[in-house]
């Protein structure tokens, strides 16, 4: 079965539209753990638009699965990293002006920066994964540098606007997934994937978790959290047993 990730940074970027102390990110994971979800991802940017260093100190303490801590190979957020000690980070490309994270990460030309990072995780006993595009040299570099996993970026596939251009794309996340299990590595996939496309990405041998937010939180609105994680546990259920 694969195991789901669910990114609750959304619950927060509610709170920071009025400044309020709700929604509680802290309650929002406790709801999606009790749901079935089998993991906790959160985004510490260093423009801190959502989550507050505070939400992943209490979420380190709560967290009862696993804790993912996506972050930038920023000096800062490195040593908040160190010093929480997630079960694993995930390291992204990162720009103050995106609105969300907009591709994989040029693995090759921050090498590295990145090898002495995981080697850092690694004597603190986290996990550590690259969020890449499925390109086999950002794969082959991911595991030299030292990472033991990769997530695949599949926001092109969810993206595509027709459907030759969703074929492509998806046959690109497929050949990464192998390239990714040639090289030893874990793999997961995310970005952009809903109720509505992320059955032949679950479907996809090889693929050990699926990381999803904004489309659970959003259905959240209208069917509730609990229900709206759910619906995804079941949607990527049947997909691995058709």
């Amino acid at each position: 079965m694969i195991r789901l990730g669910v990114n609750i940074d959304h619950v927060a970027t509610v709170r920071q539209a009025r400044g309020e102390t709700y929604p509680d990110p802290i309650a929002a994971a406790a709801i999606v753990e009790m749901a079935g979800a089998d993991g906790i991802v959160v985004h510490l940017r260093e423009d801190r638009r959502h989550i507050h260093d505070r939400d992943l100190e209490i979420l380190r303490k709560t967290v009862k699965s696993k804790l993912n801590l996506e972050m930038a190979a920023n000096d800062e957020i490195i040593e908040i990293a160190l010093k929480t000690g997630p079960d694993m980070v995930t390291v992204v490309p990162e720009r103050r002006q995106e609105v969300t994270t907009e591709g994989g990460l040029d693995v090759e030309a921050y090498y590295e920066k990145l090898a002495l990072m995981t080697r850092r995780m690694h004597e603190r006993g986290i996990f550590v994964s690259m969020f890449i595009d499925p390109e086999p040299k950002a794969i082959e570099f991911s595991k030299k540098l030292g990472s033991d996993a990769v997530e695949l970026h599949t926001g092109r596939y969810c993206n595509a606007t027709t459907p030759q251009e969703r074929e492509e794309e998806y046959e690109r996340i497929r050949l990464g997934v192998e390239e990714g299990l040639k090289w030893g590595l874990q793999v997961s996939a995310g970005h952009g994937l809903n109720y509505f496309n992320v059955k032949p990405i679950a479907s996809l041998p090889g693929i050990e978790e699926l990381n999803i937010g904004h489309s659970i939180i959003a259905r959240a609105i209208f069917v509730g959290l609990e229900k709206a994680v759910r619906d995804m546990k079941a949607l990527i259920g049947e997909a691995k047993s058709g």
